[in-house]
């Protein structure tokens, strides 16, 4: 949730969408808890076994191959007091149930999520050890952690919808993934928002406290929106915090005199005369007298001075200088009053601002175990992998190797472009060659043909046999949700010469690093076709006349073709036709005859 009352509807027109590469070499925090909760709406009723492991694993494999991501992934830790409060007052409030009978919060006593929660989390942490990524457990909220990561530059961006991350010090959030677009990545940056809405951390903190947050929902009652950001955007940073404190001790005669200072009010001094109204003329509308103006025009007026002024229209407002002081004397003391009134709704709620609100988003949030983190990103531990999934998901051994390979190639092509001496794939694909570049969603990718040089069946990754339970279980799993992070195309596996090839796709980027010499082949090859290819368009045909089933254009058909009807008598008295090829058939137009001639001069 984060911070309340559409929060993120008042953020979404400073959002940016970002493309494939955005996340291509970076690190990105990943709140795994967002996820998990995100698979019971992704997969709605559909019976599925374990949503939460497929989803977290063919994500993660596509935060790998397909964006080139190093991802770290971060686990909720307990709860405060004030969460767990504010969780049983979200239940009660979708039970019906008055949240007057709700419990008080207990100080220092924290419930912890219920135990589906976690025996899905656990297991999640789990396939991602196996995996080889880095997990981190929270203190507290696991967007926190992620916040602290991306301000201290440990991480470039977290992946959260929980809006609370940027009043934590988060720099970058990645709000939603869309793969199967051009620009994927639906982005917010906090310079952004400064830059749009004039909205630092402390604002958005002194916001949350004033519409809810999950850590208090209700907030001030009566002040939404709207009101919250008017209000807090009359003072700075630095003070508005400070502010709200004073407000929330209840003395609005100094908050008035505050409001007056910080507001740029007009002054007036309670000694001077009382101010007398100009006489404003009934016709016109301008300073002065209605019998003045019939006989000459004002000053304001358009017209010539002997004709006299120009009635005003419905709806006319003056603008002469003691109007305009008056407008703006009146504005002054609506905003004034609107600003009182908001301070007083402010002063009537007890406990505000909760101070233990207020440092937990400020202060910072370690990690519980050591307090300490190193990220360190290792290879996937495929054969306990192959084992954790067929116990949970019941793929068989070739499925899951098939769908790790992604992963695993990426992996491998960074390896060899960091020197790594190991030249084989799995231990037994090869780089051959690469095949084609295609285009995803305007994205360029190369086609690599990995050539298989052993014969161990142990770890050979095929398509799974066609066994009845095998099918169903495959069905199952193509028609399971179609949601952000999709399953990642099946791999093309063919054999020539007696030799299986895998074809997998890769960043053009990082085959270039890993082996240069052969996109230097490649691309030889690939200019060498062009140019002979170009050489044949380019060569003309020495016979202009079309061959057999081309159709010519309109002009060069009846320049070639069209025969011309001489008028005249021959000596058994019959008209004589004769074909006519110098291009001078147009001097007697074939309109000019009859249907069954036009058909024989036109068709043989």
């Amino acid at each position: 949730m984060g911070v309340g009352g559409n929060f993120w509807e008042l953020l979404k027109p400073y959002g940016r969408a970002e493309g494939f590469d955005f996340l291509r070499n970076k690190r990105v925090a990943v709140d795994l808890s967002y996820w998990i909760v995100q698979q019971e709406t992704a997969v709605l009723k559909a019976h599925i076994r374990n949503p939460h492991i497929r989803l977290t694993f063919f994500r993660t494999i596509n935060l790998y191959s397909k964006f080139g991501a190093f991802p770290v992934f971060v686990a909720d830790g307990t709860a405060s007091p004030l969460k767990s409060q504010a969780r049983i007052a979200r239940f009660f409030r979708a039970s019906g149930i008055e949240l007057s009978s709700l419990p008080a919060a207990e100080e220092g006593i924290s419930i912890e999520r219920n135990k589906a929660f976690q025996k899905c989390e656990q297991e999640c942490v789990e396939l991602l050890e196996l995996l080889g990524v880095p997990v981190l457990k929270a203190k507290g909220e696991a967007e926190a952690l992620c916040a602290q990561l991306n301000q201290e530059g440990q991480v470039d961006a977290c992946i959260t919808a929980d809006s609370d991350a940027f009043l934590f010090g988060a720099k970058c959030v990645i709000k939603n993934i869309q793969p199967n677009s051009k620009e994927p990545f639906e982005c917010y940056r906090m310079s952004d928002i400064e830059s749009g809405l004039g909205l630092r951390r402390n604002h958005l903190i002194a916001i949350s406290l004033l519409v809810g947050n999950d850590h208090n929902l209700i907030g001030v009652p009566g002040i939404g929106l709207e009101t919250a950001l008017r209000f807090v955007k009359s003072f700075s940073e630095d003070e508005i915090l400070y502010r709200l404190q004073e407000i929330g001790g209840g003395d609005v005669q100094v908050l008035q005199r505050d409001v007056n200072l910080d507001c740029n009010f007009i002054p007036i001094s309670d000694e001077s005369p009382q101010k007398t109204k100009v006489r404003h003329c009934s016709f016109c509308g301008h300073p002065g007298s209605k019998k003045t103006h019939l006989k000459f025009a004002c000053q304001y007026c358009s017209s010539n001075a002997d004709e006299g002024c120009i009635q005003k229209p419905s709806g006319f407002k003056c603008n002469c200088s003691s109007c305009d002081l008056d407008n703006k004397e009146k504005e002054q003391k609506r905003n004034e009053n609107w600003q009182i009134k908001v301070c007083r709704m402010i002063a009537s709620e007890q406990n505000f601002p909760n101070n233990e609100i207020t440092e937990m988003y400020l202060n910072k949030h370690q990690q519980s175990a050591d307090g300490d983190y190193h990220l360190t990103w290792s290879s996937p531990k495929t054969d306990m992998l192959v084992d954790y999934l067929a116990y949970y998901q019941h793929w068989e051994p070739s499925y899951t190797r098939q769908r790790t390979l992604p992963m695993l190639s990426t992996i491998f092509l960074r390896d060899v472009a960091s020197n790594s001496k190991d030249q084989l794939l799995c231990g037994q694909y090869e780089f051959d060659s690469i095949q084609r570049v295609k285009r995803r969603f305007g994205h360029q990718l190369y086609v690599i043909n990995w050539k298989k040089t052993t014969r161990e069946m142990s770890n050979e990754i095929c398509i799974p046999s066609e066994n009845p339970d095998t099918e169903q279980e495959l069905r199952i799993a193509d028609d399971e949700s179609k949601d952000l992070l999709d399953e990642p195309e099946v791999l093309q596996i063919h054999i020539k010469d007696g030799c299986s090839f895998l074809s997998t796709e890769e960043d053009m980027e990082l085959v270039q690093s890993a082996f240069p010499e052969k996109v230097s082949q490649f691309l030889r090859d690939k200019e060498l076709k062009e140019t002979k290819s170009s050489r044949k368009r380019s060569v003309k045909p020495e016979n202009l006349e079309s061959p057999r089933g081309v159709q010519l254009s309109i002009n060069n058909f009846y320049r070639s073709s069209k025969v011309q009807a001489t008028p005249g008598e021959n000596e058994s008295g019959s008209s004589k036709i004769s074909v006519d090829t110098s291009g001078e058939s147009d001097k007697e137009p074939i309109r000019n005859y009859s249907k069954s001639a036009r058909r024989k001069l036109l068709f043989g």
